[in-house]
This record gives C-alpha cells, sequence and structure tokens, in this order.
C-alpha cells in the first residue's frame, strides 16, 4: 500500500515538486551506477601505468564496463514491465558491488577486464529502471520537475565523483573502484524502504520476441523517432565535441594545464545541475517542446563561440551556457519518452532511451574525429553547431505537443 504522500505524487501535476525519501532512495540507483565511470575516468593513466599497459589498450577498462548495456538493457527493460522491478534492481545492485571488489583485487590487466564486464552487467538495468520507476510515480510537468530533480544530481555527482576519484587514485588505482560498494547500502534500502507503483505492470506472459518487435516497430511512430534522433544527437554532442575537442582546443589553443580545464568542465557541470533543478518552474511556463528546442538553439550558439575565444578563463562562458542548455533539453527528452511509452512497455521504452545515449556517446568522438580532419579543431564546433540546427528542424517537424497512439502487437 503506498503512502499519501507517494499517492499524492502520483496523481498531483499542479504542486510543486515534494522531493521526498522515496524518490531520493530511487535516484540514488544512478548515483551509485555511475561512480564506476566517473569515478575511474580520473585514474585511467594510473591503472595503465601500474599494470603496464599501453595507452592504445586502457580504453578497454571503459568498453568492457559498457559492453553488456547495449544488449542487456532492453532486456532488463522487457523484465521490469512484466515483474516487480525490485527483483530486478537489488540482485543487479548486489553483483554491481561484487564486480567492484573484484576490480579492486585484480592482479593483471586481463582479470581486471573480466571483473569490469561483471561490473557492467550489474549496472545493466540500473539507469533504466531508475527512470522508469520516476516515470511510474509522476506524470505531466510533475515528471518533468522529477526528471530535472534527477538530472540535477548526476550533475552534482559528475562534480564531484572525478575529485574524489582522482584523490583516491593518488592513493592507489584500486580505491576508486571501492566507491561502487555504496550498492550494498542502496540495495539494503530498496529492499525495505522503496514503495514501487506497479500500475504500468504488464500482467501478460512475457514473450520477448514479440516484446521487442514492439519496442523496434514504435521506432517508426514519427514523434519516437524524432526524440530519440534528438536524444541520440545530445549525446552524440556531449561525449564528441564538449568532452573531447574543448579539452584539447583548451589546451592546444589556449595553452591550458589540465588543472585549468578540469576547472572549466566543473562549470559546465555546475550550471547543468542548477538548471535542471529549476526545470519544474520553467515546465509550469512553458511546454515541453519549446524547452527543448530553446536548449538546443542555446547549445549551437555555445559551440560557435568557442573558437573566437583567446583567454582560458573566458572558456567558461560557453561551458557554463552547454550547461544550461543540456539541463534544459535532457530531463525533458526523457519526460516526453516516458510519456510516450505504451502500458506495460515503460521500461521498455526507458531501457531503448538509455541504449541511444550510449550509441550517441559511442559515435560521437568518431564523427567529431572526422569533422577534425576534414576541416581542424574550429570545423568541428561550426559542424556541431550545425547540427544543432538539424536537429531542431527534425524534432520540431516530427514531434508534435500531442501523445500519438503508439501500436502494439499481440
Amino acid at each position: 500500500m503506498m503512502n499519501e504522500s507517494l499517492s499524492n505524487q502520483i496523481t498531483s501535476k499542479n504542486e510543486r515538486l515534494q522531493i521526498d525519501a522515496n524518490l531520493v532512495l530511487i535516484v540514488c540507483i544512478s548515483l551509485v551506477a555511475i561512480s564506476a565511470v566517473l569515478g575511474i575516468n580520473p585514474i585511467m593513466p594510473n591503472i595503465a601505468k601500474s599494470l603496464h599497459i599501453p595507452p592504445e589498450q586502457i580504453g578497454l577498462v571503459m568498453a568492457l564496463f559498457v559492453m553488456p548495456s547495449t544488449v542487456g538493457t532492453l532486456i532488463f527493460g522487457a523484465l521490469g514491465d512484466h515483474v516487480d522491478k525490485k527483483k530486478i534492481l537489488i540482485p543487479s545492485l548486489l553483483l554491481f558491488g561484487v564486480g567492484a571488489i573484484l576490480c579492486a583485487t585484480a592482479n593483471n590487466f586481463h582479470s581486471l577486464l573480466q571483473w569490469r564486464f561483471v561490473t557492467g552487467v550489474g549496472a545493466a538495468s540500473l539507469e533504466s529502471l531508475e527512470l522508469t520507476l520516476i516515470s511510474d510515480l509522476y506524470s505531466g510537468k510533475m515528471l518533468t520537475a522529477a526528471m530535472g530533480f534527477n538530472s540535477a544530481m548526476m550533475g552534482v555527482a559528475a562534480t564531484i565523483y572525478p575529485l574524489i576519484g582522482g584523490f583516491l587514485g593518488e592513493l592507489s588505482w584500486r580505491y576508486p573502484f571501492l566507491l561502487s560498494v555504496l550498492a550494498f547500502p542502496v540495495a539494503l534500502l530498496i529492499s525495505q524502504k522503496l514503495k514501487v507503483a506497479n500500475k504500468q505492470k504488464n500482467t501478460q506472459k512475457l514473450n520477448l520476441g514479440i516484446y521487442l518487435k514492439n519496442i523496434s516497430d514504435n521506432i517508426k511512430n514519427p514523434q519516437v523517432f524524432g526524440l530519440l534522433f534528438t536524444v541520440f544527437c545530445l549525446f552524440l554532442l556531449e561525449l564528441g565535441t564538449f568532452y573531447t575537442y574543448i579539452p584539447i582546443f583548451a589546451a592546444t589553443h589556449l595553452g591550458a594545464s589540465g588543472a585549468e580545464i578540469g576547472i572549466i568542465l566543473c562549470c559546465q557541470s555546475i550550471a547543468f545541475s542548477f538548471t535542471a533543478s529549476q526545470l519544474g518552474f520553467l515546465a509550469t511556463k512553458l511546454s515541453e517542446k519549446a524547452i527543448i528546442i530553446s536548449g538546443f538553439l542555446l547549445y549551437g550558439l555555445s559551440l560557435l563561440i568557442v573558437p573566437a575565444i583567446a583567454n582560458i578563463w573566458l572558456l567558461i562562458i560557453p561551458c557554463i551556457t552547454l550547461g544550461v542548455s543540456v539541463g534544459l533539453a535532457l530531463p525533458t527528452l526523457q519526460a516526453m519518452i516516458a510519456g510516450m511509452a505504451p502500458e506495460g512497455y515503460r521500461a521498455g521504452f526507458m531501457a531503448l532511451n538509455v541504449t541511444v545515449q550510449s550509441l550517441g556517446r559511442a559515435l560521437g568522438p568518431l564523427l567529431t574525429g572526422i569533422a577534425y580532419g576534414a576541416w581542424g579543431i574550429q570545423g568541428v564546433f561550426y559542424a556541431s553547431a550545425a547540427l544543432t540546427v538539424i536537429t531542431v528542424v527534425v524534432f520540431a517537424t516530427l514531434v508534435s505537443s500531442a501523445k500519438s497512439t503508439l501500436v502494439l502487437t499481440s
């Protein structure tokens, strides 16, 4: 039986978002999951040096962690629509924590990669089911506000985890992996305290073939395709342009040190967190479509500014505006995708969203690398700005404010 506070959150669309223990616990699921990425990134050189690994191979530490999500996310999404989500979340968190401990005790690079893969299996369900739980509890403007709060917390983590991981890595490359043992207390709290709304659980027997066919068929729906295309472009720009070429531009053209680049990148995370935390208020003033378009136009304008900057500290300005733009667009996109999901397919749709995010991150550095080879570093920013305009046109053309009827095969 859900308590009164939880019930009010599910049904209310007009009241201000109430951040209670249940929402905080749900958000902690993703906060734990991203520790295995953000806490490890700063120590990659330490791992390579300690285990005598060539620089071109160290990327496998991240690749093996992400690999299970490419297939596992959709499978866990299908299960999440048919069984109690706790039955997936708790074992996943426990496996995630155990895998992290084994990574910290690895004696060689081969065993480290094995345990990173195991940790990735544990993480494969976490983000999509966390987003599903939020979208089960809220609707309308409240859903947008809740997604904004979730993204704000991710932004805070993106600022804090690298600092903690870097500090622990100075003591030993093994210690940052132990950040993921936070999965154990979160799993315990979920088992005892989490109140799950099962209003969208699919009561039919799971036929994975039909389920995945329905998910695949609905990608052809113009609104679904438009939303997923927009998500793909957002994450392509994030990893391909922001996290890859802004640091390169700062170092090669402005002579920035590693510490200065770190400070500048943190400004983006802070701006992202603040903007996402205010999204509930903005959603009462603007439509979701207008918020997303505004975010992408601001993103494009920020990228156009970068090549003209001649002072390292002036780079903070476009980084802040980039953080604001992502804070506007990302949570709103997640809320719209959740709202589009048909009855009994919400976890699958959120899993598809996470898969598209991963695809954007994977292809981003490759595509921007092609732009760099063709037009140089300034061309990367101009081409990326052009992509934001293309994304706005596709999104505005395909996505309307009215909810589309999605087709399901029985």
